[in-house]
């Protein structure tokens, strides 16, 4: 494990590699959500089930309208008065989008950060990521990139970088129902 650039970062995920990076409360693991292989390797390391889907990043809301029903909805306003900022919401789906990104649902779960590496990152790779919290499932997160290093042995490159403010993950909303799931 080493601690990586923006740059390096960048390459990285270009590459199909899964690397961890700061986010607003803990560190996340994050890759190209279309690659499968690189989604395999990071449900893999995390020990996490395909079922349980995983959370997408972006820099702009303009990075996640291809893949959301957003523009026109009952909820838009709503879901874009909290972005950019630490609140993810699960939006159905536009298109097609693998299974391993929303587990099988017609539904996907996306955030807009405000965390200013985060949006860095997400600009810099020309989309949205996936960022999902850097653990073992049901483990506790990471908080450092020292903690990384000890969780997954090396196995991953680690942004360095702050954490937001938050103390706990951002809250996961439902747009349609308005029900909080997180």
């Amino acid at each position: 494990m080493a601690q990586i650039s923006l740059s390096e970062a960048v390459a990285q995920l270009q590459a199909g590699k899964v690397i961890a990076y700061p986010t607003e409360s803990v560190f996340g693991l994050g890759c190209d959500p279309f690659n499968p292989q690189a989604m395999q390797t990071l449900l893999h390391v995390k020990q996490r089930p395909l079922e349980k889907g995983v959370i997408l990043i972006a820099a702009e809301i303009e990075q996640i309208l291809p893949l959301v029903r957003l523009q026109g909805e009952a909820w838009q306003l709503q879901v874009e008065a909290t972005w950019p900022g630490p609140v993810t919401w699960v939006l159905p789906v536009q298109n097609r989008i693998p299974d391993w990104i929303t587990g099988g649902r017609a539904t996907v779960a996306v955030r807009v950060s405000a965390h200013p590496l985060v949006q860095q990152l997400c600009r810099a790779f020309a989309g949205p990521l996936v960022s999902t919290s850097a653990n073992l499932t049901g483990a506790e997160p990471a908080r450092s990139c020292r903690e990384i290093e000890q969780i997954f042995l090396g196995q991953l490159d680690c942004l360095a970088g702050d954490l937001g403010q938050l103390s706990q993950p951002t809250q996961i909303f439902d747009a349609q129902s308005g029900h909080r799931l997180r």
